[in-house]
């Protein structure tokens, strides 16, 4: 089932046809899941946000000459929540390199091999495969499979369950989540998991109850009786203090420049790459790798390379050059048949698109040409404000919109 097309077009007709819903009716009806085959009451703009399709000033822009920011506050905030999370791993990236750790180590118990936990596994599948015999649980879990999307309020229950009742690691589930989640986002998926455990606001967890599913999904499901509803927050992990946000070195001016585009930035023509004026070529690639332990589920890594094309298509057009997608084999080639000094990219948030940068970052340094990254406005406006809880972020929200031209 296909539910997103993988285009900056498409994204923004999606934006276009939220907009009348992006006010009172958001506000009071986002937490209601009313089943796949009905998400008017969503904006479903997460992986076009994800990929940066479409970009968080450009929604908010638009919402705003619809609606005052007091009736779209929700909606609005919403968007800050993705910003929220990226900024605040940005000043603990030791958070994600731990869970990432973790993930692998568990993802190996999961083998037929020496120190195999089998009744880990068995549990562990029943419950990706949709088999646990809880039925809100399991529709969650094959719906997000067949089509990489979940209600957010869905996605929070089938966390908590997956927590509290089913007692599986927290990291497995953010990895099942990773793998199959069109707009999964390292920081927000991660996250949010830590943050239904408790271990984000310490002591403070999320308890999927009967009744709540009841109501927020109109009676389809009530668990009654199925779900631990006493469960305790999962004990305390150390969680280091904030560092800062890093400055980025500068273009240097006059040398034969490429513009690199991955998955994580598809809207290079937004990027504040004034004065760079020798431009002379335009690449990219993926920075996911099919044939990891832990490999993304094909329909993601579609989108993502469709999207990809779409980004490198409209870059090309924009700066009237050639584009093209360049194999990780033919990088070296690429860069000396076009003269190249210095690459430009959008930097990339904490995450696996980081990690591939900075490979490509010491491959680049042996050929003595610069990775130089660029940060977007809306990022250097608010990542600096999420060293605390979202209330510190939220109260900058105003402050930051005008500070970024947006009424």
């Amino acid at each position: 089932m296909t539910l997103f097309i993988p285009t900056r077009a498409a994204g923004l007709a999606r934006l276009q046809a939220f907009l009348p819903n992006s006010g009172a009716r958001y506000a009071d009806e986002r937490n209601v899941d009313y089943g796949p085959g009905e998400r008017s009451n969503v904006s479903m703009l997460s992986p076009y946000l994800r990929h940066r399709l479409l970009t968080e000033d450009e929604i908010v822009r638009d919402v705003l000459t619809r609606y005052a920011f007091s009736t779209a506050e929700k909606f609005i905030q919403e968007v800050c929540w993705r910003s929220y999370w990226k900024g605040w791993l940005e000043l603990r990236p030791t958070v994600w390199s731990g869970y990432t750790t973790r993930l692998a180590s568990l993802a190996a118990t999961l083998g037929d091999g020496p120190g195999a936990d089998r009744p880990l596994r068995k549990r562990w599948l029943a419950a990706t495969d949709g088999n646990t015999g809880i039925a809100c649980f399991d529709d969650w879990a094959r719906e997000l499979v067949a089509t990489g999307y979940l209600h957010n309020h869905a996605r929070m229950w089938l966390a908590s369950i997956w927590i509290f009742t089913l007692n599986l690691p927290w990291e497995l589930g953010a990895g099942f989540f990773h793998r199959h989640l069109i707009d999964g986002d390292p920081a927000s998926n991660t996250l949010s998991w830590r943050w239904v455990a408790g271990l984000h606001t310490r002591g403070k967890h999320y308890l999927a109850r009967a009744e709540n599913i009841q109501k927020y999904t109109q009676g389809r499901y009530w668990p009654k009786g199925e779900l631990n509803e006493n469960a305790e927050p999962l004990p305390p992990d150390e969680v280091p203090a904030p560092g800062r946000i890093k400055d980025l070195p500068k273009p240097k001016p006059g040398l034969r420049t490429a513009l690199w585009l991955t998955e994580e930035d598809l809207h290079a023509e937004s990027l504040p790459l004034a004065g760079i004026e020798s431009l002379v070529a335009i690449g990219g690639e993926l920075s996911v790798d099919a044939g990891s332990r832990w490999p993304l589920a094909e329909p993601v890594i579609a989108f993502k390379r469709a999207a990809l094309d779409d980004g490198l298509a409209r870059a090309a057009a924009a700066w009237r050059l050639t584009a093209q997608a360049v194999h990780p084999g033919e990088r070296q080639r690429w860069f000396k048949d076009h003269g190249i000094e210095q690459v430009i990219t959008a930097h990339a948030p904490v995450g696996p698109g980081a990690a591939a940068l900075r490979a490509f970052e010491r491959e680049l340094a042996d050929s003595n040409i610069a990775l130089v990254p660029v940060r977007r406005d809306w990022d250097s406006a608010f990542w600096p404000f999420a060293s605390k809880g979202f209330f510190q972020l939220r109260e900058r929200i105003r402050p930051a919109l005008r500070e970024l031209g947006i009424p």
